[in-house]
């Protein structure tokens, strides 16, 4: 009853409280009927900065909402047309679910006529993600391998059975600096940060199935390539930033959107006759 009453506040709130708190105590020295309005006003601003526990709910017959309200309405919808996206069509899609891949395809074959190509960058991560690797356990493990891994390679079999009857095809995977070389550990230090074994592990791995199907498609006119990419700019700390920084060439920390030059290109003709390769993006970190 009292957490309900008094339930934590958020950090951000402290500041505005305390003006307001401020605000009330001068208006009562000025009028009573002020003070009181400010007052009122302060409970408020309490109640709305008030942070309540959250807890996730890992369950895909669950959706969350993102903040104290009520999901209205859930829509499948395309593109906004202010972002050039009015023909886009967004479709969620399990890529461990041979039966969600097959929808997607289908759904994606009717809105467009066609698939030409695909690239796969799904990153399920289980609530054990980023354990150190003296606490990693099973059950965390066996669900990051088989969602990850085991993913790329049944999305790869999907698109290979479509592709296959399309009569051409060209997929991409999105592998990492990671399964080529180790990770430099010493950049982790006096940070939470954790590069996990099980991400290594993984993306050498997708780096090893774009070379076995490049061959296995062989003669079935579908490429199979991939990128790894060095690390991506997400909020990481500013030690951390500096340490891997040092070890580029120019840039250091990559965006997003610096790995899309690699990828038009192995999406388009400049690349038909580019096969089974992995095309490092990293700036020279893994030199």
């Amino acid at each position: 009853m009292i957490d309900f009453l008094f339930p934590k506040l958020h950090t951000e709130g402290y500041r505005f409280l305390a003006i307001a708190a401020i605000i009330t105590f001068i208006l009562l020295l000025i009028s009573n009927f002020l003070g009181l309005l400010s007052f009122i006003l302060t409970i408020w601003i309490y109640y709305f900065f008030r942070d309540p526990d959250r807890f996730p709910i890992n369950d895909e017959n669950y959706l969350l909402s993102p903040a104290d309200g009520v999901i209205s309405q859930i829509i499948q919808t395309n593109g906004p047309n202010e972002l050039g996206l009015e023909n886009a069509l967004f479709v969620e899609v399990d890529t461990s679910n041979t039966v969600s891949i097959d929808s997607f395809l289908s759904k994606g074959k009717r809105h467009f006529g066609k698939i030409d190509s695909a690239v796969h960058c799904a990153y399920p991560r289980s609530p054990q993600w980023g354990t150190r690797f003296e606490e990693l356990m099973p059950e965390g493990l066996k669900d990051d391998l088989f969602n990850q891994l085991g993913g790329a390679i049944f999305f790869s079999q999907r698109l290979f059975l479509f592709f296959r009857n399309q009569g051409y095809g060209n997929l991409v995977h999105v592998a990492s600096i990671q399964g080529v070389a180790a990770p430099k550990f010493e950049h982790y230090k006096s940070t939470e940060m954790v590069s996990p074994i099980e991400y290594s592990a993984i993306k050498s791995g997708i780096i090893s199935i774009t070379r076995y199907l490049a061959k296995y498609c062989k003669g079935e006119n579908v490429r199979v390539n991939c990128i790894s990419p060095g690390g991506i700019l997400d909020n990481q700390p500013t030690i951390f930033l500096d340490k891997y920084n040092q070890t580029c060439s120019n840039k250091g920390m990559l965006d997003s959107i610096d790995l899309n030059g690699t990828i038009v290109y192995l999406l388009s003709d400049m690349s038909k006759y580019v096969n089974g390769q992995n095309l490092i993006i990293d700036d020279g970190w893994i030199l």
